[in-house]
């Protein structure tokens, strides 16, 4: 599912998607893990991990910058837009002018301001392919300035949930999904980002058609930084443990899943993590990605608090026969009451071989 975060500017702030709560999922750290590899894949046979189920805020700056749209410029003698002339599309993302790299959109606006119309030289990744295009600004007359008719993003923040941590290292993962741009829905390449303390503020309900939202307010307090943003979740590391974030729990492995009864663990009000009855169907033991079996939201007291799954419980932590089984992923929009998880075998598995 897909949650929206404030945009303070159109061409610098980032409007990322971050699904439900962030669950917070990140380095392996330093564990033992157990077993063999079985089709390349690790096992967590045994393995113990802290609970999650707290919610955490993410304030991150991409590599480079994103493009998201282009606009004519007002020039002499007619209109025109550069960039996207020059072959440059939505959803890449530039690196580099003139072989010089650029970290934020602020960068980019001065150098093409700077070039006074003469060419430059734009290096850009698309499908993980790097390529260079040459671009010459033109001249905006109602604004007198040079540019090239891109408009990019640079940064974002937003609202999750801890799904693990690794108790010895105290790497974290979360979300249980990407974090992806609201407007090209391609993965955010993340250079750098922090994790911040969360108030919850208030709870809108979902409906059929409507996804409900967690809301929430960054506290003042940095809790760790995040490293990696993989389609199976984001990851980091904790300066320190959550207050609500103690209890260790074995984690299961796809095949240990079954259907039937299981739990979420998220916070809602109250600021303390709590356990909320569903059920699991249609699991796919081969999925590799965020979307591996479905859940239906059976608890009474959540369907009246939220009327189902709603945006910012992404990550939220599904235990089953007291292990820890997956992290809820995505809600349908026409059912609030019904979702997806990930298994918790696909987290580690990315965060594997960060350290």
């Amino acid at each position: 599912m897909k949650t929206k975060f404030k945009n303070r500017s159109p061409r610098r702030a980032l409007f990322l998607i971050l699904s439900l709560v962030l669950s917070i999922g990140l380095f392996m750290g330093v564990f033992t893990v157990t077993g063999a590899a079985v089709q390349n894949k690790i096992t967590y046979h045994n393995m113990k991990v802290i609970l999650g189920g707290v919610p955490f805020g993410v304030k991150f700056n991409t590599e480079g910058v994103m493009v998201i749209g282009f606009s004519d410029i007002d020039s002499t003698p007619k209109s025109q837009t550069p960039a996207y002339l020059a072959g440059l599309r939505t959803k890449d993302v530039i690196t580099k002018v003139n072989g010089t790299m650029i970290a934020n959109a602020a960068e980019l606006t001065s150098l093409v301001e700077k070039s006074g119309g003469t060419p430059i030289s734009l290096t850009y990744k698309r499908a993980g392919v790097e390529h260079t295009v040459s671009v010459t600004p033109a001249y905006s007359q109602s604004e007198s300035r040079y540019k090239t008719g891109v408009w990019v993003k640079d940064s974002g923040a937003g609202i999750g949930t801890v799904t693990y941590i690794i108790p010895e290292s105290k790497s974290f993962g979360g979300l249980g999904h990407g974090i992806c741009d609201s407007d090209t829905g391609e993965l955010i390449p993340i250079s750098r980002g922090v994790v911040m303390d969360v108030n919850i503020s208030a709870i809108k309900k979902g409906v059929s058609g409507t996804p409900g939202e967690i809301k929430g307010y960054f506290g003042t307090n940095t809790l760790g930084s995040m490293i990696c943003n993989t389609n199976c979740g984001v990851f980091g590391k904790l300066d320190s443990l959550p207050r609500n974030c103690q209890k260790t729990i074995e984690v299961a492995m796809r095949d240990e899943i079954c259907e039937g009864e299981a739990s979420i663990v998220c916070t809602l009000d109250g600021g303390v993590p709590c356990y909320y009855k569903i059920e699991i169907t249609s699991i796919n033991r081969h999925a590799d990605g965020s979307k591996c079996f479905v859940i239906h939201v059976t608890d009474a007291s959540l369907i009246e608090k939220t009327g189902g799954i709603v945006q910012g419980m992404s990550g939220s932590p599904i235990i089953q026969n007291g292990k820890l089984v997956g992290a809820v992923t995505h809600v349908l929009i026409n059912d609030p009451t019904t979702g997806y998880g990930i298994f918790i075998e696909n987290m580690l598995n990315q965060m594997g071989g960060i350290a």
